[in-house]
């Protein structure tokens, strides 16, 4: 059997059960030693250019207005692999290509592949779709092996609740500028992990998030997180902000939040959260644990890397 896979998370997943013998093609995205070994089929007009979250957000914009797709397909490469099965997903058209981008590229080829859509809605759902995924490749055994591996976010639950740790409130945002809240499976990482994000979107997309809300909720906790954001991205991107008087770093109601005031503001990488693939959910789970409750649980040391603290407002760039 031949597989491509147009998801970074499904790359995962597929690498994690060991199932990439069967794997021939994946995106410009996919994780590192897929992008080395796999033909690279999917590109995007994002792709190398340095933007800003501001310039990202218009550049999708306008395309989203001409009815034009970001992304586009290596139609020959394509052919040549003749893939039985593609997973695609229609969580969110700017992160990845969608089905309907997807299934015009393949209208083409001489013979067609079955396109399986991944697009998990909550953290069961990505759970469940590792099953999937390794059913379609006709090992199904290989996902409950690697699922049993993935259970130790019920210890967390399970040490909460004998110490009878009140929830934290929680604010975790998915993008800067606009700023947007988070949503899909991310409300119930974080309440695993022992918080409550009043502000997520739990099953549904993330949705632009006032400044004004984000003041009157006044979190505890606050991890920022964009899409497709590594820790040194986004701190690029606040030092960037910090520059524009405008910015919401600038508003005096920005330093009374108590999240602010008590050193509580956290820098993550997005591929614990934004990318949905069971071993990295289950790694951002134990990251927020950390984060929420330290007394209880320290940082994974694999994961210390993946993180930093927020101790000051970022210096302008003179």
């Amino acid at each position: 059997m031949k597989v491509c896979s147009f998801i970074p998370a499904v790359t995962q997943m597929i690498y994690d059960m060991g199932l990439q013998d069967m794997l021939h093609g994946v995106t410009f995205e996919c994780p590192a030693p897929a992008r080395a070994e796999k033909a690279i089929l999917v590109h995007c007009l994002l792709e190398g250019r340095q933007l800003n979250g501001e310039e990202i957000d218009r550049v999708y914009s306008a395309a989203k207005a001409s009815g034009q797709s970001l992304y586009w397909v290596e139609e020959e490469l394509l052919q040549a692999i003749e893939p039985d099965v593609i997973f695609t997903q229609d969580v969110c058209e700017v992160c990845q290509i969608d089905t309907r981008c997807t299934a015009a590229a393949i209208a083409r080829l001489r013979r067609q592949p079955r396109l399986v859509a991944i697009s998990p809605a909550d953290l069961d759902d990505v759970f469940q779709s590792a099953i999937t995924i390794a059913r379609e490749m006709g090992r199904e055994e290989a996902a409950y092996a690697y699922l049993a591996k993935l259970r130790q976010q019920d210890d967390i639950l399970r040490t909460l609740y004998q110490h009878r740790m009140p929830l934290r409130k929680v604010a975790l945002l998915e993008w800067l500028q606009p700023m947007y809240n988070c949503g899909h499976w991310i409300p119930y990482q974080i309440a695993c992990a022992g918080g409550i994000d009043l502000l997520s979107h739990p099953r549904g997309d993330s949705i632009v998030l006032p400044f004004e809300k984000l003041v009157k909720y006044d979190p505890e906790v606050m991890v920022l997180a964009p899409c497709g954001y590594t820790v040194q991205q986004t701190q690029a991107e606040l030092n960037r902000l910090w520059q524009q008087p405008d910015s919401f770093l600038h508003h005096e109601a920005w330093g009374r939040l108590q999240a602010i005031h008590n050193q509580q503001v956290y820098l993550a990488d997005y591929d614990l959260f934004t990318q949905p693939s069971a071993s990295t959910l289950v790694d951002g789970i134990g990251l927020l644990a950390g984060l929420f409750h330290p007394e209880l649980f320290e940082v994974p040391v694999h994961l210390q890397h993946k993180y930093q603290p927020l101790h000051h407002l970022p210096v302008a760039v003179v």
